[in-house]
């Protein structure tokens, strides 16, 4: 009776792992066609909510369509900005990076490309050997061999590891375009911020010329008996102040130089007299073609980089499937031995062999069934990253965009309070000649004066600064 229940306890545990195994092979072989599904599917139909068919701004200012021309930055119409770019894009380092990462990736493929070739070795050698006993004796063998293994890449496992290395490098050259359009983008922006940062210290100094000239002319008056030494005071205090600010500007000039020395791979010793001249801002405020399609974001290199991480992981998950299924080899040898090496090539001495075959792992602790599983969720993680990235680069084109358009209307502004704030100094300068105006309204119209012309030239560079990172957040313009 106890034998019995032991060999129906057994006959149940074997039922159970038939129908385990059978289960599994389904799994396997109908899993093939889910991960080529999987690796067709384009990625732009894996968002968790699409895109919008236009940005949120239909205001004029962004109408028109999007240039042919890339080279975003000749719309400056400034030479030295050209050659700073085209230098920077051939000695940045982090170019050269890229680069580098980029041809490792290209060799990659080649290696798993060749897992589709067999694999073949030649050797060949002389042994010589003594037999003890009784009676000694002595024996030579020269050979020459040739042998060769092939893994068939029937159910495409190899195939699918190759689309997944080449898709990764394709993921590297949009990294390389990505740096690209970074690098442009920071090269662009020093630049502007240099020339920002000259014209507020021509700013200051003109203002303290200025100044200077109402210095004098509060101590002429004192001579005379006409004022008092309070306005000479008041006035010097306001010329010292504006010299003060100098310096800090100074500062700012030679770490922005510093910046596009190392952007350039130099040293600022090797910088470009033409940057050491102050030049004014370029001046570029016009309507600017950025399209309406929100379809513009999928040509930028993130974007595009991520569409390939997930095809790639998808190829992978197909891989990962077919690890399940048999693999087929096919080996083989070809050889000649003999006693002598004259005849060491001759038919009697010739030998081959010819070994085809299969091997399928049944049962490994369900480490492949995890294996797929894993792969799954990379596969996952990748769509997700691919939605945050598309999310992220909307969001950057739409606070672009608003910061561009609003700078402008801060630029024309600024100027008309500039205006008025000339015409408020010239007023009170003339009416305090006249002694029709005590001598605070001349410093009140000094410190505005001061203050919006140097307002006038930060809105300036940074609406420049914004027309950059809008052109950056649309995917740039850098096309290798």
């Amino acid at each position: 009776m106890a034998r019995t229940k032991v060999v129906a306890r057994c006959f149940q545990q074997q039922k159970q792992i038939a129908m385990t195994m059978y289960r599994r092979l389904t799994f396997f072989l109908g899993g093939a066609a889910v991960a080529m599904a999987v690796a067709a599917q384009d990625a732009g139909g894996v968002l968790d909510t699409p895109m919008p068919e236009g940005w949120n701004d239909d205001s004029e200012v962004f109408q028109q369509t999007l240039p042919v021309d890339d080279r975003w930055w000749e719309l400056f119409n400034d030479p030295t900005l050209d050659s700073l770019i085209a230098v920077a894009t051939e000695r940045n380092y982090s170019v050269e990076t890229a680069l580098m990462r980029m041809e490792q990736a290209r060799r990659q493929v080649a290696i798993t490309r060749g897992g589709l070739l067999p694999t073949l070795e030649l050797g060949g050698g002389w042994t010589r050997q003594q037999t003890g006993g009784e009676t000694r004796s002595w024996s030579g063998k020269y050979n020459l061999t040739a042998t060769m293994s092939w893994e068939i890449d029937v159910f495409g496992a190899v195939r699918g590891r190759i689309r997944a290395e080449r898709e990764n490098f394709r993921a590297s050259a949009d990294e390389v375009n990505a740096v690209m359009v970074s690098l442009c983008a920071q090269v662009a922006t020093s630049y502007i911020n240099l020339r920002q940062y000259q014209q507020e210290r021509k700013v200051l100094l003109d203002n303290c010329r200025s100044q200077q000239a109402v210095v004098e002319l509060t101590e002429a008056r004192q001579r005379s008996g006409l004022s008092s030494s309070l306005d000479v005071a008041q006035a010097r205090s306001v010329y010292y102040g504006t010299l003060a600010s100098v310096p800090a500007v100074e500062a700012d000039i030679v770490s922005t130089m510093n910046q596009l020395a190392v952007l350039l791979g130099s040293y600022p010793q090797n910088m470009v007299p033409g940057l050491v001249a102050a030049r004014p801002l370029p001046q570029y405020i016009e309507v600017v073609g950025v399209g309406v399609p929100a379809g513009l974001l999928r040509r930028r290199p993130d974007v595009r980089k991520a569409e390939r991480q997930v095809s790639a992981q998808a190829a992978l998950y197909g891989v990962s499937k077919k690890q399940r299924l048999p693999t087929f080899f096919l080996n083989g040898s070809v050889g000649y031995g003999a006693s002598e090496l004259s005849g060491l090539v001759k038919a009697n001495s010739l030998s081959w062999q010819l070994a085809p075959s299969v091997s399928w792992t049944l049962f490994d602790g369900g480490s492949r069934y995890n294996s797929v599983r894993q792969s799954r969720a990379a596969l996952d993680e990748a769509i997700g990253q691919y939605n945050l990235t598309v999310m992220q680069a909307m969001q950057e084109a739409e606070n672009a965009m608003a910061s561009y358009k609003h700078s402008l209307e801060q630029i024309v502004a600024t100027r008309q309070a500039l205006n008025m704030s000339t015409r408020a100094l010239e007023l009170s300068l003339d009416l305090y000649k006249q002694g029709l105006s005590p001598f605070q309204n001349v410093l009140d119209a000094q410190r505005s004066q001061l203050s919006y012309e140097d307002a006038l030239v930060q809105a300036q560079g940074a609406s420049l600064v914004n027309l950059v990172s809008l052109y950056q957040a649309l995917g740039g313009g850098w096309e290798p």
